[in-house]
């Protein structure tokens, strides 16, 4: 029985085209040399972050992040961000009497701005709400508690990052579906490790309307 499903936020629900591009124009560097960058260090499993320690060594990323806010060029979402499938397979889900939680590693800003969209959801947070991050489990404790009642084994995570979403969230008992989508989604779907631990690998999120049919039938 599959009674809550909860999702990621970045390249789940959330593009991340311009979010890296105003740090490329925050940094004066091509677009596509952070682009670039980005891809590297994810294929060598390494945070995407490490993408800006290489432009700048020795960058202070929070300090950045308060300049770029102070300064007009901040962090925007808006409904060109998301990605097509969001919000009709929410509302599917939330029409199949399941509830809609969306909670990933994002801002508090991020998560403000979330919010605004009035989107399909019952929750919206982020660790940046919660003051802790995945793939810690003080994180999916904050998600069980978001569940409403819903037991770990009744709720699905959704996202595309195998360590901190599918991995992290089936070694504390929930079921999960890893999303092919951006580049983490696509590098590590042939993974056997993914592949032994997530219950479902799929391409949208169209798909989860069919899963929740057939598991609740």
């Amino acid at each position: 029985m599959i009674k809550c499903i909860v999702f990621d936020i970045g390249e789940t629900l959330v593009r991340d085209d311009r979010y890296w591009a105003r740090w490329a124009d925050w940094l004066d560097v091509p677009r596509h040399t952070v682009s670039a960058l980005v891809g590297a260090v994810v294929a060598q499993g390494r945070d995407n972050a490490e993408a800006l320690r290489l432009l700048k060594p020795g960058i202070d990323i929070e300090a950045e992040y308060a300049a770029r806010e102070n300064a007009g060029c901040g962090e925007l979402l808006d409904e060109t961000d998301l990605y097509d499938d969001v919000r009709p397979a929410l509302a599917a889900l939330r029409a199949l009497a399941v509830r809609v939680v969306i909670a990933g590693n994002q801002t508090v800003k991020a998560g403000s701005m979330l919010r605004a969209l009035n989107l399909p959801a019952d929750l919206i947070a982020t660790s940046g709400d919660w003051g802790c991050a995945k793939p810690g489990a003080e994180f999916f404790g904050r998600v069980t508690g978001a569940a409403a009642g819903a037991l770990p084994q009744e709720i699905v995570y959704v996202g595309d990052h195998p360590a901190n979403d599918t991995l992290a969230a089936a070694a504390l008992g929930f079921r999960t579906a890893h999303l092919r989508r951006g580049p983490w989604g696509h590098l590590s779907a042939e993974d056997p490790a993914l592949a032994e631990t997530a219950d479902w690998v799929i391409d949208t999120l169209h798909e989860l309307v069919g899963i929740v049919e057939r598991e609740n039938a």
